[in-house]
């Protein structure tokens, strides 16, 4: 259970008193949050005094309800510089269960040499955790049984083992020791994860339908469609501690979770990423808007079940149906999902999500894939910033924003193409080198340019069909 106090209260330490008595030998956990975006000046809970009376008071309380329940504290992730070591100081005092400091995106997992082990705090996901764990590894003195057990949620494959290998360079980079990376390699524990659930977030259209509903005032709230799936890699390790597959929810402990990872980022995902940008360039503001037009559903039924759907390796049966059931998902008329909120970080979404799909039909039948690679194009014309005069909601690295703004300020299609095609940091490989992309790529921009979208496409499409 997470914690908060009422936005309107009087006397917020009252209030994570009455929620911790309520609940405390109900739950496996409590979750003390002072970092809800929701309620205003929360994050006064991180100076140093008020931080310590709250802490006080609840492990008081746990005492003198004899209770042994964990306790959890969720962080802001851009704490003051002059507050961490306080903060850190009292989460070691009374000995909290966990810290949960951030979430990230598939941009999240990443290794930035730049970040310093005497940074307060680095930039980086990756690079806060391996400060926070040699803090672990140093205070418990290398305690074996001190280890942690990580199950990042991130949407890229192999999740966990990308963040083991991001710690593992920042211990050699840092010059950390031999003991703290045995330590990390031999007593923590890295468990690749999917997540497949749809999640537009707050409600803010509906929020007093949705307000009546409840007897409370609940400042967190997001909407998510019925449908969930959280698939984890387990060698055993996970399911002694923590036995998620034997509580009555779709939680599925495996020794391989590659099937489901693949079959849900290249088609459910994959559909966002290539519709995304071309849905907002052609007008619509919401998923639902694609399954209203004629032009943008077309599009999504061929782009999966004649592009994405024959490049994967599972049987046609399964895939296609797998495919028909994310049609119906993303059709729920009780889900409003903008296409500006997916829009984030459509770059490395693409990389991931869209990308080996065209390659591998490329690859597979000789030639490119007519819809993958419309869809590229409108990618990379979204991001030139603006359509019709209208400003485009680009939510990315700053750096990529730069870069191919920048890219775009050619005069010369061509100088263009070999500029944002040549960088292999956007996409892995150098794919200037492809030259039937390139040509295909320089074509299609030529029509987005001079017709309407649809009949950009049509034109596009007659073209190479």
């Amino acid at each position: 259970v997470n914690l908060g106090p009422n936005k309107d209260t009087q006397n917020r330490l009252n209030d994570y008193l009455v929620g911790f008595r309520a609940f405390y030998d109900l739950v496996d956990y409590i979750t003390i949050n002072i970092s809800s975006p929701n309620t205003e000046n929360l994050r006064e809970f991180h100076e140093e005094k008020k931080f310590d009376e709250l802490m006080t008071l609840i492990f008081n309380e746990k005492e003198k309800l004899n209770s042994d329940i964990p306790i959890v504290v969720k962080l802001s992730p851009d704490i003051k510089e002059e507050n961490i070591e306080k903060i850190t100081s009292i989460l070691i005092n009374y000995k909290v269960k966990a810290v949960i400091i951030s979430n990230t995106t598939e941009a999240g997992i990443l290794f930035d040499k730049s970040d310093l082990f005497e940074d307060k705090p680095q930039k980086n996901f990756p690079a806060k955790l391996t400060r926070f764990l040699w803090e672990r590894f140093t205070h418990f003195e290398g305690d074996a049984n001190k280890g942690f057990h990580f199950l990042p949620c991130e949407l890229i494959n192999h999740n966990a083992d990308q963040l083991r290998n991001c710690i593992l360079k920042y211990i050699a980079l840092w010059g950390l020791s031999s003991n703290f990376r045995d330590w990390i390699e031999q007593h923590n524990f890295f468990h690749n994860t999917l997540v497949d659930r749809i999640v537009p977030g707050y409600p803010k259209e509906n929020l007093d339908s949705f307000k009546n509903q409840i007897p409370y005032t609940d400042e967190l709230m997001v909407t998510a469609e019925p449908f969930y799936l959280w698939v984890v890699e387990d060698d055993g390790s996970l399911a002694n501690k923590l036995p998620l597959d034997q509580i009555d929810l779709n939680i599925e402990l495996v020794s391989d979770m590659q099937p489901y990872r693949t079959r849900k980022v290249r088609i459910l995902n994959g559909a966002h990423t290539t519709l995304v940008p071309l849905s907002i360039l052609y007008g619509h503001q919401t998923v639902s808007d694609i399954f209203s037009d004629d032009f943008t559903f077309d599009f999504l039924i061929n782009a999966v079940l004649h592009e994405i759907v024959p490049t994967l390796t599972m049987s046609t049966e399964e895939l296609n149906t797998f495919a028909n059931q994310v049609f119906d998902r993303f059709k729920n008329p009780y889900i409003k999902h903008y296409l500006s909120s997916i829009a984030l970080n459509s770059i490395s979404k693409f990389k991931v999500r869209v990308l080996p799909s065209l390659l591998g039909y490329q690859k597979q039948y000789g030639r490119l894939p007519i819809y993958l690679t419309f869809a590229m194009a409108c990618l990379l014309r979204f991001y030139k910033g603006f359509n019709n005069g209208e400003e485009l909601p680009i939510k990315d690295d700053p750096e990529v924003v730069q870069f191919i703004q920048t890219a775009w300020e050619e005069k010369d299609m061509n100088h263009f193409l070999k500029n944002v095609l040549g960088n292999d940091l956007l996409w892995g490989i150098d794919l200037s080198v492809n030259k039937t992309l390139f040509s295909q790529l320089s074509i299609a921009f030529e029509y987005i340019e001079d017709y309407e979208l649809a009949d950009a496409f049509l034109t596009y499409k007659l073209k190479f069909e």
